[in-house]
């Protein structure tokens, strides 16, 4: 991994260590949040890299439509909808249910 892809990863990083307890995010709302015209799925490889990092609550961050699709790496099959649950965030069928309610933008409250 470069410098450059160190910097971004610790920037996504800062954006979801801010993300308040009971609310998600989504991976294009962090990259539109730093302004770069780095990609959601950049984003995406951040939060893979970040499940050894224990204050990078990575379970908070979904996809637009609040699919829980980083769910493969977390250890356990349901553990991050379990995360979730525990917040108090409803999941269906692997989908954040009232995903508005629940939903974080960055720009605006950081």
């Amino acid at each position: 991994m470069t410098k450059a892809n160190d910097n971004f990863f610790e920037r996504v990083y800062c954006i979801v260590r801010q993300i308040p307890y009971g609310k998600v995010t989504s991976y294009g709302a962090i990259a539109k949040a730093l302004g770069t015209a780095r990609s959601a799925r950049m984003v995406g490889w951040a939060m893979n890299a970040s499940h050894h990092i224990e204050d990078v609550p990575a379970h908070r961050v979904v996809n637009r439509k609040g699919l829980l699709t980083g769910k493969l790496h977390f250890d356990g099959t349901n553990l991050m909808q379990q995360l979730l649950e525990n917040e108090g965030i409803t999941v269906r069928d692997n989908q954040i249910v009232d995903l508005e309610l629940h939903f974080w933008t960055p720009e605006i409250e950081i």
